[in-house]
């Protein structure tokens, strides 16, 4: 059973469009997921890139998959890691990190190619202000038969479980139907959501709208099939009992603890990424990102 079915607010930036299923009206959270955000697929002019500047987040983490091209991450904890499709890079935040991702030199010389998911997980109560960190992990676990194949992001799915880091009960899975290939979607996760992003797909016999975030009813094993082929992305996990606040790219069970983030943001308080220290975004007067 389909619980709601939100489709996300594009934002048109030149040679991509990015779409945002979460936060919106009415719905903040999947799981630990407070933040979904598609991109692609683009390819961009030679000599053109992504460049996303130095800018700060605190309270959650941020996790990036690929399906194609590549980006360059540096945070102010002086990690670097250029990300690749098979390779899921976990931020995490907790009291205050910095990051850039930038489209790396070969792609620029080459007409970078954008295609994949950047998404956020609020972190639980308790570790919120943890030391922040980070960890780029390709060795994942891979479910597959004939017509199916699942790579295991995060959490464990299907008997296998991600090497990466988890801070609260997590799911999340790239899968990929050939014609006629089907999966089933347990029901042990408190809230689970699928997204088609590439070919066709079906859950339950109900056709999936592509870049739409389709929010599953909870308790229900469900299955996912497609006749000609398909690419989808599962989210989810445990249900959070403290409510989470968004602002621009700061994410708090506490307002306050966001206005004192932008205070820091506005008084170069946070710290600089080494590499990357002579640009950053400044925090804007309305936010696109934003819950109540």
């Amino acid at each position: 059973m389909i619980a709601q079915t939100i489709t996300p607010t594009t934002h048109n930036l030149g040679q991509f469009q990015v779409r945002r299923a979460l936060p919106t009206p009415g719905r903040t959270m999947v799981g630990p997921f407070i933040f979904v955000d598609q991109f692609g697929p683009a390819q961009l002019d030679i000599g053109t890139a992504m460049d996303v500047r130095p800018h700060p987040h605190i309270n959650l983490a941020t996790v990036t998959w690929l399906f194609e091209g590549a980006i360059d991450h540096r945070d102010s904890i002086g990690s670097f890691s250029t990300i690749r499709p098979g390779q899921v890079n976990l931020m995490t935040a907790g009291k205050g990190i910095v990051h850039s991702e930038r489209s790396p030199q070969a792609e620029r010389d080459a007409g970078p190619k954008l295609y994949g998911m950047q998404t956020w997980l609020a972190l639980p109560d308790g570790c919120e202000e943890i030391d922040p960190a980070f960890e780029a992990v390709k060795d994942l676990p891979v479910v597959e038969d004939q017509c199916a194949q699942a790579t295991v992001i995060m959490g464990e799915l299907w008997g296998k479980r991600a090497a990466t880091t988890t801070h609260a009960d997590t799911l999340y899975a790239e899968i990929n139907l050939a014609p006629t290939g089907s999966l089933p979607i347990d029901c042990d996760a408190d809230e689970r959501a699928v997204m088609l992003v590439g070919g066709e797909a079906s859950i339950d016999g109900q056709s999936l709208e592509l870049y739409a975030l389709t929010v599953l009813e909870p308790g229900h094993t469900m299955m996912l099939s497609s006749d000609r082929g398909g690419r989808i992305m599962l989210l989810g996990g445990e249900a959070f009992a403290t409510k989470r606040h968004v602002w621009w790219n700061f994410v708090s069970s506490s307002k306050d603890r966001i206005e004192q983030a932008k205070d820091d943001w506005n008084k170069g308080r946070f710290p600089t990424v080494p590499g990357d220290d002579k640009e950053y975004i400044p925090i804007p007067g309305q936010p696109l990102t934003r819950s109540d």
